[in-house]
């Protein structure tokens, strides 16, 4: 292999085109001072990301994830508990996210067990086991996998299973899980590698991992009263539920077969009315696979659209770390003027982002409103976040039409919207990728 270096001639060459900038100079002092982000920003930009929106569906105070990567759980349970709260008349509501985050870490560490085992004829260097025991089990998650975990283990009010120091703030804790599943791990290589079985030793290793599970983010209930009061100041109980008795008596949706996870990947491997599959993704061992179909954006925000209409919010991932203004709530194109700032292009297009690397879904959130323009068309969407209510509109985000069609990357959507060509590119055979394809990024 050989690399041709840089010469100091043209090491000289870049220097004088550098000096000789008036624009660097005055960008390099700009900089000195302040962030990329601020020197590039756009009033005009600004002024155009209004939070007014044509259509908007009614919702709860913004909820926080705090110092955990749980933001799939918090977005589906927001989805879930508005429709509960419309139902109950109930002016505040919070499922449970240290109860979906409990369960889904137990079964996080048993499919990660389950996949050593099955691996443990390869070399530790294999691309797809170094892939397993370095990803180890993490916050992040998919739409199918929060569908598995409540078709499982159902949903709790918060007042069942409050929040711990450790479940809002997990990256100690995660340390510690991982660094216990790959001794494990090593372990069960052992047993493999002998001839033994190692699923019963497995299966006292999960019984620690239940107990370690326990002590950061407390015992999870089998059975809860749920108390409430509602916007008529009327008190309500109801005794002696479990947490799947609970989700059917209160929230009652059939997440399984009624809706569906949309993606746009505008990407050659992934040609669009396909489905998606990712390998080697997920929690819940004996549930669903990780699943889309791959649509163009004009019909994904039609959908998103129609879905809206309808009353109901929409739970959706993106890529949250581009163009960005957190104080104000803002992602937007127009906001950002990287290319005017620093006299360079940076233009790609979506599809050469993922493909190289330079973007992936990496938070999942809540679509609750849109604008449409004149002609019907969306040009903002009003979004609730998972950051707490200091940001933005009281926890409330907005996201340009331009940011949206760049960096927005899945939907989950009923079925009922659907057209019959995109039923019918459901049941296409799906295509297969490995879990570190962008589309899996979001559960990392």
């Amino acid at each position: 292999m050989s690399f041709e270096g840089i010469s100091e001639q043209q090491r000289a060459e870049y220097r004088a085109r550098y000096e000789g900038s008036a624009l660097y100079r005055a960008v390099g002092n700009a900089l000195s001072k302040h962030g990329v982000g601020d020197v590039a920003f756009s009033s005009k930009g600004r002024n155009a990301a209004q939070f007014r929106f044509s259509h908007v569906v009614p919702t709860l105070p913004a909820a926080n994830q705090k110092k955990s990567g749980r933001c799939w759980i918090f977005a589906a349970l927001n989805v879930l508990r508005e429709l509960t709260a419309k139902k109950l008349n109930l002016a505040e509501l919070e499922f449970s996210q240290n109860y979906t985050a409990f369960w889904d870490k137990f079964e996080k560490a048993n499919y990660f067990l389950e996949s050593v085992i099955a691996l443990a004829d390869r070399p530790v260097d294999d691309r797809l086991l170094s892939y397993v025991l370095e990803t180890g089990v993490q916050d992040g998650g998919q739409w199918d996998m929060f569908v598995n975990l409540v078709a499982k283990y159902g949903v709790a009010p918060k007042s069942a299973m409050e929040e711990t120091f450790q479940s809002s703030n997990t990256a100690d804790m995660n340390k510690l899980l991982n660094a216990k599943l790959r001794r494990d791990a090593a372990r069960l290589r052992a047993e493999a590698a002998k001839g033994g079985d190692p699923h019963d030793l497995k299966l006292q290793m999960m019984d620690e991992v239940y107990a370690l599970l326990c002590l950061c983010f407390g015992e999870p209930p089998q059975m809860f009263d749920f108390e409430y009061v509602d916007k008529d100041k009327n008190f309500h109980a109801d005794r002696e539920l479990t947490p799947k008795s609970f989700y059917e008596k209160y929230v009652g949706l059939d997440l399984k077969n009624d809706y569906v996870s949309l993606i746009n990947s505008p990407t050659a491997d992934k040609p669009f009315y396909r489905a998606v599959a990712i390998d080697w993704l997920g929690n819940v061992a004996e549930g669903r696979p990780v699943r889309y179909l791959n649509l163009p954006m004009e019909e994904l925000k039609d959908l998103i659209v129609r879905q809206l209409k309808d009353g109901e919010c929409v739970w959706f991932g993106s890529d949250v770390g581009k163009k960005g203004a957190r104080d104000m709530g803002i992602w937007s194109d127009a906001c950002f003027d990287y290319e005017g700032t620093f006299a360079m292009d940076f233009a790609m297009t979506k599809g050469e982002r993922l493909d190289l690397r330079d973007s992936a879904m990496n938070h999942a959130m809540v679509i609750t409103g849109v604008n449409l323009d004149a002609a019907g068309k969306p040009n903002r969407w009003k979004i609730e976040n998972s950051w707490g209510d200091e940001h933005g509109d009281k926890g409330y985000y907005l996201m340009d039409g331009g940011w949206f069609d760049q960096y927005v990357y899945q939907a989950v959507i009923n079925k009922k919207h659907l057209s019959e060509k995109q039923l019918a590119a459901l049941e296409t055979e799906p295509l297969h990728f490995f879990p570190w394809d962008p589309m899996g990024t979001l559960a990392e």
